[in-house]
């Protein structure tokens, strides 16, 4: 498997998603365990608790396609583990400090975020095009 080569065997790795990654499902034909299998190999999804409140709050104040999204995202993450973040960071900060703790791949389309995880010498997952996620 080409995930081997990049990874080695070290097992499962932790991929925390952020709330654009979440979001991106409603929006683009992106199978995200799928393509997280083909990038990376055996891996473990969390949520950090800030965002899945992040969610809450946009179910249920904000408007349009957004809410129902937001609501349609909360559905799709039962599946996934929710980590409690000890810091009382929010947001993006959760999800980086997170990351660093466990040495973790991020998944997200956030820019800044993007250039932070990278900044941190972690991995970061981002959607390429409409549908394809890749990896640096």
């Amino acid at each position: 498997m080409a995930s081997n080569r990049i990874w080695g065997d070290r097992g499962e790795k932790i991929v925390i998603l952020d709330s654009s990654a979440i979001m991106m499902l409603f929006e683009f034909p992106v199978n995200l365990e799928d393509q997280l299998t083909e990038l990376i190999g055996k891996h473990h999804i969390i949520v950090p608790k800030p965002i899945v409140k992040e969610l809450m709050f946009l179910s249920q104040k904000g408007k349009g396609k957004q809410k129902t999204k937001a609501k349609a995202a909360l559905k799709i993450i039962e599946k996934y583990d929710v980590v409690d973040v000890n810091n009382n960071s929010k947001g993006d900060e959760s999800v980086l400090s997170l990351a660093e703790k466990l040495n973790g791949i991020v998944v997200t389309n956030d820019h800044e975020l993007r250039r932070r995880v990278k900044r941190s010498s972690l991995h970061v997952v981002f959607l390429r095009g409409k549908g394809k996620l890749v990896i640096e």
